[in-house]
Formats: structure tokens, sequence, C-alpha cells
């Protein structure tokens, strides 16, 4: 994100007076041509890098909450003592200055060293089955601490981890390059850094302590990770099964159908879920005629409610989305869809939006314990996100944990939730953790709305809303068993933040 007004913003070699930075302030300045946050908490004054080194947000939006600076678009977390980028999707650390007060005023006078981190323990061979968010975070937090010659990453993905949230938005739409997906440069994977193996693990052998691949590889490890993530669902409706119907869940998939949108006229999608109206706003951005087609009478009221549901397909309706809400589709001649009302709705191209199931067949072999339909299946782990196996962990979408908070057993299908569980099971490799309490979180964007959600919650029957959900500014708390389980906000980051970290605080307070 490129900075602006930088004439309007205070030169922090020259500095600033003491009392223009009262505490809890933050203040976004200059340092040459860096742009510098300039803080004050509990008397100390710090000076760190004022942009995420995710995706540019402007950290004087944000909150600092028990030493950490949380990003208001994405909630990246980074020590504000060290600039290290301690809670993803950040992993580039910020850089650090070196800030003086005296007499009355303060100044920044330069880059400082941030203090190393003490050594951590070994994790020993650790093999990781999945590329995707957990399965890098892991990787990625294992490199970071110096270990990641140690470290073996196997994808089934030909593609190395990338960001699959562009797949559906910025890369889909085409406002984002192919590369810019990328979530490392290609040379990390090289030297020092993990090996990644594009290949397909088959087995695990729990005497020997290996992993077997599709390719006839052994791969010993003193700790696996099982981060195979989910699938999309393809429902049995004759004609689902043509080439023209897509699915989208990999970087592939996103070419594939960058591709057919290349000669196509009309889409519809099928499913009024988060993905499938991202889809719907990508093809949008192509000049498509798109058609959202789903058995509920208002899109995602199961998760958001229905005020908030009608708010995002009036987003959608206003671009030129057409809707046909309650009805099903029974069929797929290639060229148009039938609906359970006999009518017809013309595509060239489908794309299905209708949900996806965790990749549990590795687990299964495997005989690890698996959770529960009722919790949402996936495989089983504990507090550690530790399997019923010695030495295996899951994380992501296909981990079923104990949240904390509930009480109850949860499988999150969130990229942020995945990458930071990824990240646990790296601290907890090097003895650093205890077990997992971090508070869901998500994003969605339509149209240059974003919408941020926070915990979790089964449904949104109980649920109250703050602010005039149809001008687009609002939180929605949902509550369960008389708790407060979940919060929606648009154009509230702030108390987005604010209730995470309430929520983290609590969460470890349970453990």
């Amino acid at each position: 994100m490129a900075d602006t007004d930088k004439k309007d913003k205070p030169d922090l070699a020259r500095g600033i007076a003491s009392g223009d930075l009262p505490e809890g302030a933050m203040i976004e300045g200059t340092l040459g041509g860096d742009t510098v946050l300039l803080l004050r908490r509990d008397g100390a004054v710090r000076a760190i890098g004022a942009r995420c080194t995710h995706l540019g947000a402007p950290l004087a939006k944000g909150i600092v909450a028990e030493g950490e600076l949380r990003c208001p678009w994405h909630h990246a977390r980074f020590s504000l003592e060290t600039g290290e980028a301690v809670g993803a999707p950040a992993f580039d650390p910020l850089p650090c200055y070196r800030a003086e007060e005296h007499d009355g005023h303060i100044t920044v006078t330069g880059r400082r060293e941030a203090a190393a981190t003490p050594a951590a323990r070994s994790p020993g061979k650790v093999v990781i089955v999945g590329g995707g968010a957990g399965g890098h975070a892991c990787a990625e937090w294992l490199t970071r601490a110096g270990h990641g010659a140690a470290v073996t990453l196997v994808s089934d993905d030909p593609d190395p981890p990338y960001d699959r949230t562009f797949c559906s938005k910025q890369y889909l739409s085409g406002k984002a390059t192919r590369a810019a997906t990328r979530l490392a440069p290609e040379s990390v994977h090289r030297g020092e850094g993990p090996r990644l193996l594009c290949d397909r693990a088959v087995s695990v052998d729990l005497g020997a302590e290996e992993v077997v691949t599709a390719g006839g590889e052994r791969l010993p490890y003193d700790a696996l990770v099982i981060a195979t993530g989910a699938a999309p669902l393809r429902p049995d409706v004759p004609g689902f099964d043509r080439p023209n119907v897509h699915t989208l869940r990999s970087l592939a998939d996103a070419d594939a159908l960058i591709a057919a949108a290349e000669t196509a006229r009309t889409v519809a999608v099928v499913g009024a879920s988060f993905i499938g109206l991202e889809v719907a706003a990508a093809m949008i951005a192509r000049d498509k005629s798109v058609t959202v087609v789903a058995p509920e009478p208002v899109p995602l009221a199961n998760v958001l409610g229905a005020a908030v549901g009608r708010f995002v397909q009036g987003l959608h309706a206003d671009k030129g989305v057409t809707f046909r809400l309650g009805r099903r589709v029974t069929g797929f001649d290639g060229t148009a869809l039938t609906l359970d009302d006999d009518s017809r709705i013309e595509a060239d191209l489908v794309v299905l939006g209708t949900g996806v199931a965790p990749r549990t067949d590795l687990a299964e072999s495997a005989g690890l314990a698996l959770a529960d339909r009722d919790e949402g299946g996936g495989i089983a782990v504990d507090g550690l996100l530790r399997t019923s196996a010695s030495g295996i962990y899951a994380v992501g979408d296909v981990a079923a944990y104990p949240d904390p908070r509930s009480g109850r057993r949860l499988r999150v299908e969130h990229w942020v939730h995945a990458q930071r569980q990824g990240q646990h099971v790296a601290r907890v490799l090097l003895g650093e953790a205890a077990a997992f309490a971090e508070t869901p979180f998500f994003w969605s964007g339509h149209y240059g709305t974003s919408l941020r959600y926070v915990g979790h919650a089964g449904s949104a029957e109980d649920a109250e809303v703050a602010g005039d959900v149809a001008k687009g500014d609002f939180a929605v708390t949902y509550r369960e068993d008389g708790r407060e389980a979940a919060l929606a906000t648009c154009k509230r980051d702030t108390q987005s933040l604010e209730v995470e970290a309430a929520w983290d605080r609590e969460g470890r307070a349970g453990i």
C-alpha cells in the first residue's frame, strides 16, 4: 500500500513534543523514506514499522494488546519489542527504530536491531503433510527458529505454498498476478529451508514412525503434522460431472476457472456460501452475467443472520448479480441449469460453492481417532493439537480441537485459524507453547466492503445488532447458551480487534 500525504506526517528525525504522544496514543510519522509508527505504552515510547507486512494495512488503526500490535484488516500480530510477526497472516517482521525522549521532546534516530530470540529445543525430524495454510505456517515458524533443514513438507499440490484466499478473491478477479499468491520465495525450499516434496502421502507406518508417499519415499519423523485440509463437495446432480462445472479450492482450480471465463458469457454459481459469493464477485469483475442459485431464502443467514445476509445480497445485486434463492438444482445439460420448479438458467460455466469435507483418509488409515459428526468430523486432537497417536499432530480444516471458551470441540474452516494452529504446533515442538486458545477469525470482501468475524457460533439465531446494517456500519453479537460466542462487524475494526483480544485472554484463562 503506497503512503499518501507524507508531507502531513511529522518528520520524526526532527521530532515531536512529548505532550503530542500521551499514554495509549499512536502517531504515524516519517523517517527518511520510511513510514514509522510512534506509540507510548506504560510510559515507554516505541517506534516500529507502520505498515502490516501482510497486505500493507495502516497499523495506526489497529490496537496494542499484551505487548503486541494487532493489524486492523486481517488481525496479524507483531511483537512491539522485536517487530516479529507472532501471529498469522503476516510472516515478515516489522522494522524497529530507536526512539529517544529528552526535555519534553521525542525523536527517532534510526533503526535498531531487535534482541536475539533465545535458542529453543530441537524439534527433531518433522514431516508435515499438506502445504496449505497450517502446513506452510508450521514449516515457516520452524524455519524462522533455525530448524528449516529438519522439516520435510509433503504436498500433493503441484504449486509451492500459496495464499489460498487469493484464489477466490484477488487472483480470480484479475486484481493480482499468479506470482503474488506465493507465500514464500522459491529459494526458501532450498539450502537450509524446509524440503518441499510434491508428492502424495499414502500411509503412516506408526511402528517405524515413517510417512510413505505415492512416489515410494519413506520419510522418518520424530513429529508428524497432518495438515491435509478439506476437499470441495460435488453434489450428486445429473450433469455436475461435465467439464464446464468447476469447484474452487486450489490455485490450479483458479487457473482453470480463469481460462474457462475467457470464453464464457453466463456463469451460474451453485451455493450462496462465502466462496460462492466471492466467485460471483470475481466473475462480475470479469464482466460476466452471473446468477447465484441456493436453497436458502437469504444468503449466509445461517452464519450471519438474515439482516446481514440481506445486506451482503444487496451488495451483489447492486453490481448485477441475479439471485435464485429457495431453489435447488436438479440437473445441468451443459448449457443450462434446471431447477426444482422446472425453470432453467442459462450457463456456459457453472461453479459449485457447496461446501467442503475434511480430508481424513490418511488419518483413518493410520487408525487415528476421529471426531464425531456432531463435532464437525475431522481428526480429534487435544489442547496441544496432538492426535491419539504419539508424536502426531493435526492442524487446520482437518483438526477438531477443544475450544477453551465454549468447552466444546470445534473444527473451523478459516485460513488464518489454520495458520495459527500450524504456528502453535511449531511452538509446541520447540517447547514454547501451552494449549491452543486462539479465537477463530475470518474476513470476507465484497466489492470493497469487508466483513470481519471473530469467535464461533453454531447458528445466528440469538443475535443482537448494534448500528445500521443497511448502511454497512454495524456489529452483530451472536450468543450461545447465554454467552457471547461470535461477533461480525463492518466498519468497526477496532471493536473486532478488542473483542478478539479479550476472548483470547478468556480462552487462555480457561485452559
